[in-house]
């Protein structure tokens, strides 16, 4: 009698096993879903002679990276400036095993950078802003930025700031604040939108970066604008845009055409990079 039944017990015992692999395999397959993240990007020259924005993104098997850089216009050698920027930001995101000490790589990157460049211009003018961020395995965002570019998360419909700019309206600010000054001192000075701080610059200080990782949801859309996005487009034109159903790159374009089709006199270099997380 055992020995009838052996071969429905191979079976079935064979059954159960395919039945566990397959199993896996959807809950591996289904994890690796859920972390998927989708990108999109649009440039424009804007009215500029040349192109001083750069960026670039990759990814390994801890993260996606996206790093947008804007060379300052007005002075020479931007484009050279944001070029260096995220060409070394990538290249050591690149070497990274983990993200246990994520702070130190955006400082001591920075640091780097800032070396590099000013070494590049050898006395001569030039530098750039910088925005970086980082969505790891688990969804969580890590950020770094210096200058006046920015970075935000749009989340149902809107925008959650991440930095703050480097420009002396800042310290305009709190100089309102301490009873220094009034707003209207603020609002009226011509120098307000001077950076204070950028990589290229010989008295860089730091860079800023989140003092804790910042848990993402699904349909987040975390976005790197440089300045000739904001300064061109209202906030409520920008939240219209994004929220569009259609893919990161569709909507990152469509910010270009909007920016485009302002026509502006002094339309300046405009970058977006669009990371949409789209797991459940």
């Amino acid at each position: 009698m055992e020995q009838k039944l052996l071969p429905y017990i191979v079976v079935l015992g064979f059954l159960i096993v395919l039945i566990g692999l397959l199993i896996i395999r959807n809950i591996i397959v289904k994890k690796v879903e859920t972390r998927k993240i989708e990108i999109g990007n649009g440039q424009t020259v804007g009215r500029r002679d040349e192109q001083d924005d750069y960026f670039s993104t990759a990814e390994t098997n801890i993260g996606t990276m996206a790093v947008l850089a804007d060379g300052i216009s007005g002075l020479a050698n931007g484009r050279m400036a944001s070029t260096i920027a995220v060409t070394t930001f990538i290249q050591e995101f690149m070497k990274l095993t983990s993200l246990g000490n994520i702070q130190s790589f955006f400082k001591e990157t920075a640091m780097a950078s800032n070396q590099m460049i000013v070494q590049n211009l050898n006395g001569s003018n030039g530098g750039t802003t910088l925005v970086a961020a980082v969505i790891d395995e688990h969804g969580f965002l890590h950020w770094g930025a210096v200058g006046d570019s920015v970075i935000s998360i749009f989340r149902n419909g809107e925008f959650i700031a991440i930095n703050q700019k480097h420009i002396f309206e800042s310290v305009l600010k709190e100089r309102y604040i301490s009873g220094e000054i009034s707003q209207l001192e603020v609002q009226e000075n011509p120098l307000k939108k001077r950076l204070i701080n950028y990589l290229g610059y010989e008295g860089f200080k730091n860079i800023d970066t989140g003092k804790s990782p910042i848990k993402l949801h699904r349909g987040d859309k975390v976005c790197l604008f440089s300045d000739g996005i904001y300064d061109t487009l209202t906030e409520v034109e920008m939240e219209k845009i994004l929220s569009q159903q259609a893919p990161p790159y569709d909507l990152a374009q469509n910010m270009i055409k909007a920016v485009e089709q302002k026509r502006l006199k002094n339309q300046d270099n405009a970058t977006i990079v669009i990371l949409e997380t789209t797991w459940t």
